[in-house]
Order: structure tokens, then sequence, then C-alpha cells
């Protein structure tokens, strides 16, 4: 990457002013020198002054003149790379400072530690070409030198730990055990400075582990002499990137990188629907696992999400994906259904996620009340209520549901008009309404404040609630209603711990508490006879 002259020279000092303490750090090692101890330790600032100049640097880029994304992202990875060879500087300044009070050191500070530093020493040295060369490579050798200074750093601690159950130098060794510690430290910072590099290699944030993952999935899937790109397309509330592989010919896979449970899941997901419904999910191109950690490739989807179709083509486009979506559906459910009853358990889901809730909303936990004489019992105590309820009116049968029905994950390609389905890893038998219920919600918290807009959306949720209906009249689903209530009750008040906006949150979850008390009021006799007030609910 190519950087002003005054960013380049100062990085490059900082580097070498880094280099010569981790130098000097060795000598210390070696023999205690009192004299090489305060050469260190006059030096505190110089690292430091250095570093402000980089950030006052690239200050000056971003406020001057109108870059890129990936130009930014380049000057914030070199303000990053900054901050962590200063903090590298820090690291052997404190070592020194807690080390050089003693007379002596010897036994305690070994040919281990000197090797440790020559390590970090040698990492040092590549930051200037990697950047310089724009080399992922040489990063990547920055980023892998961490392991072998865990490895040492755990030698150290273990051998350290020994003298001290023997009694010997306590002193020393107590010290000695924190300098082991920011050892560690030192291999982390240079884990995040091959990320910065990499980072503004490929024009987007990537953690060190997801770059390996994903350079083993893209040596599966490219040929010999194929340039294959990465570029961020979305990202997920977790904060993690969803990122798009493409070729020539545009976008050829989709990459997620992430704990490894929930990719397995959508894998199976993904290979369940083929069984199932084949051609409605994606292709696995690559599945790579280590660890706690996995990546996914997955084949891109031509068309457009339905929450894209919604807000922004034309009303002959929505109306023609919405005919495909609910054809989709109807199959779908026609050909998966079993006599199997599986309850969606939306109360149970509900009270799960209610202290997430309440993380992001404090206000809405509140305990009994009274309002003019009327009883108002706690949240909690009404979901309980209608848990009972919801257990004697299961469904009598289920069918395979998406599980995560959000209208953001509903792909419609209207040259093949033809519908898919994305991100399955919820994919399983249940209650068909638990994708009812998700999919209306999802259109209602759409956060467009523009009239005709809101309308369009609206419209949607209903004529979903529509098709939906007809078909449980066929099924004869006598509990469809109950059930959607509770469903929708459930999707309200969990979709507000993603939603700052205090009006729609707080609008959302009452409606969820309105749901619950109107499935409570109803008879017995009369629960087959329930509807839920739509238009009140949906239309603002």
């Amino acid at each position: 990457m190519k950087l002003p002259n005054g960013i380049h020279e100062n990085l490059r000092f900082l580097c070498v002013e880094v280099d010569s303490q981790l130098t000097n750090m060795q000598l210390f090692f070696a023999d205690n020198s009192p004299y090489i101890a305060q050469k260190i330790l006059e030096r505190v600032g110089y690292a430091y002054n250095l570093k402000t100049r980089i950030h006052s640097g690239v200050v000056d880029q971003l406020t001057v003149g109108s870059l890129d994304s990936q130009a930014v992202l380049v000057f914030r990875s070199i303000e990053f790379i900054a901050n962590d060879i200063e903090h590298i500087a820090d690291i052997c300044h404190y070592c020194i400072s807690e080390l050089g009070s003693f007379n002596s050191h010897e036994g305690v500070m070994n040919k281990t530690s000197i090797n440790l530093l020559k390590q970090v020493q040698s990492a040092i040295r590549l930051i200037i070409p990697a950047i310089e060369h724009n080399d992922s490579d040489l990063a990547i050798e920055i980023g892998q030198i961490n392991y072998a200074l865990q490895r040492k750093h755990k030698k150290l601690i273990k051998k350290h730990i020994a003298a001290l159950k023997n009694k010997q130098a306590p002193e020393l060794l107590t010290q000695a055990l924190f300098v082991a510690y920011e050892f560690k430290q030192i291999g982390e910072a240079l884990v995040r400075i091959c990320e910065s590099i990499i980072s503004a290699k490929i024009g987007q944030p990537v953690s060190f582990d997801r770059f390996i993952s994903l350079q083993s999935l893209m040596s599966d899937v490219s040929s010999e002499g194929k340039q294959l790109q990465v570029e961020t397309v979305a990202e997920t509330r977790s904060g993690s990137a969803i990122s798009g592989i493409s070729g020539d010919n545009g976008y050829m896979g989709i990459y997620k990188g992430g704990q490894r449970q929930k990719l397995k899941d959508e894998k199976n997901g993904v290979k369940s629907w083929h069984e199932i419904y084949p051609g409605l999910a994606p292709k696995i191109l690559s599945y790579k696992k280590k660890g706690e950690s996995a990546s996914l490739l997955i084949e891109h989807l031509p068309g457009h999400t339905f929450e894209q179709i919604v807000l922004n083509e034309s009303s002959e486009l929505l109306e023609e994906s919405f005919k495909q979506l609910t054809k989709t559906l109807r199959s779908i459910w026609s050909e998966t259904q079993t006599n199997k009853s599986i309850s969606a358990k939306f109360m149970q889901q509900l009270l799960k996620r209610l202290p997430e809730v309440y993380k992001i909303h404090p206000e809405f936990e509140q305990g009994d009340v009274s309002v003019c004489g009327q009883d108002r019992p706690a949240l909690a105590a009404l979901i309980q209520q209608a848990e009972t309820i919801e257990k004697q009116w299961q469904p009598d049968f289920s069918v395979y549901i998406h599980g995560d029905f959000n209208v953001d994950n509903i792909i419609y390609d209207p040259i093949e008009k033809r519908v898919n389905f994305i991100d399955l890893h919820r994919s399983r038998y249940l209650d068909y309404v638990q994708d009812i219920s998700i999919f209306m919600v999802s259109n209602y918290r759409l956060q467009v404040l523009d009239l005709s807009t809101r309308k369009r959306i609206m419209s949607v949720a209903l004529s979903m609630y529509t098709m939906a209906r007809k078909y449980a009249n066929k099924q004869d689903d006598v509990s469809f209603e109950l059930r959607l209530a509770l469903g929708l009750a459930r999707a309200f008040a969990t979709s507000t711990r993603f939603i700052l906006d205090k009006h729609l949150a707080r609008t959302m979850f009452m409606r969820a508490r309105y749901l619950i008390e109107l499935v409570l009021a109803v008879e017995p006799d009369n629960i087959t006879r329930f509807r839920i007030p739509l238009k009140e609910i949906f239309v603002e």
C-alpha cells in the first residue's frame, strides 16, 4: 500500500525504535546491565511521539479530500498498526522497570526469554515490507509468530511456578511471571498487526483465523490462474462479516466464518433442504472447521432479497415475487407435512430471550402494578399463564420450516422466477406458524418512515396472514389464530433487542403484551373462534 511520505517515514522510525528496544532487552537479559536498563527507560517517550505523529498524519488524510472506503480502511489500519507497535515498546519499558530493581535475574530471564525476543524482532522487521508490498504472506508470517510465543510463554510460566514451589527467589519469580504474561501480550499485538495489514489489502476487517480459513476455502474453489476477490456484502448482528467471493463473472460464493456449532447447523440445514425440497437452498461449496470455529463457502444466489423488493422495487415485481413465495411455501408444507405434533413453544422462546431484551431496554422490565385500581401483572407472569394455554392447543401436524424466516433471508430471482432460502441454521420440523409470525414481524420492524412505503410493508404482512389463514382452514387447524397471536407476541418482543429506536421498540413491545392479554382473555369455549385484530396491530 502506498502511504504519504510523512506517515511512511514515522512508521519506519517506529519499527526501528522497537527493534532497538528489543535488542537492548536481549542484552539486559544476558548480563543485567544497569546501563542497558537505563538506556531503555530513557527512551520511554520516543515511541509514543512517533505513534502520535502517525495518528496526526492519518487524521490529516481522512479530513482533507474525499477518500473511498478502501483508502479509509488503509489509513485506519495504519493507525491500528502504530498503536500495536507502540504497545510493544511499552511492554519493553514495563519489563525493564519490573526487573531492573533486582541485582541479578540469573536463572530466571534465561535463553528462552532471549530467543523469544529474537522472534518478536523478526516479526517487527517484516512489518514495513509487508505494508510496502501489500504482502499477505508476510503478514501471515507475522501472525504465526504468535503461536511460537504462546508456546514459549507456557514454558516460562511452568518453569517459574515450579521454582516458586521450591521457594527460590519468590519476589523475583513473581515479577518474572508478570513479565512472562507481557510476552503473551506481545504475541497478541503481532496478531492484530497481521490482521490490520490483511484487512487493508482485501478491503474489509478480518481476523487472522478467518483469513487463514478463507484462503483454504478459496483454494478449494479456485482454478489455476483464476483471480478471486473478497468484499464485504453484509454484517451479522454478532459483528461477523459475510464476504462475497467473486471472480471474473461476479459473485461465485458467500463466505461465512464464526462459531462452529452455528455453521455446522447451517451446513446440515442446507443438506436437509436438498434432500427434502431440492432447488430451494444454495449449494455448499466448501466447509472447514478448526477448534470451536468454522468457515463455510456457500453458492451465491442471483436475485434480490425480499426486503430489497419490498422497499425498492416496483409493485409489479413485489406482486410477482410474493405470489411465487406463497406458492413455494404451500408446496413445501404440502410435501413435508407429517402427523407428528411439534409445538413451537412461543412463550418458552420469549421467556428465554427476555433478559437480552431487558439489557437493551431496561425500562421494559416492570413488576406488578396497579393503574386506577386495575391490577397489571408483570409480563413474565402473563407469559407463564399463556404458556399453560399454549400447551393445551398444540398443532396436529408439523412441516419443515425455515426457522429464521426474515425478509432478508428470502431471495427472489426475477429472471428464473425462482425463490431461494438462505441462512438455514434453524431449519427443522416445527409448527409452520413460527415462520409466518417471524415473516410478518420482520416486515413490521423495517425502519422506514415514508407513509406509502409503510402501507406497502403492512400490506405484505397482512397478505401473508391471509394465505396462511386459508391453509389453516384447509387443514382444519382450529388453533391457528391463537398460536399465531403468541408467535407474533414472541417475535414482536424479542425483536426489540435489535432495535435502538425507543419509539419503535416500545410500540412493538406493547403489541406483544397486548396479544398475550388477548389470548388470556378468551374463554376456553371460544378459543377456536378467536381472531387477531390484525388491522389494529399492523396498521399504524
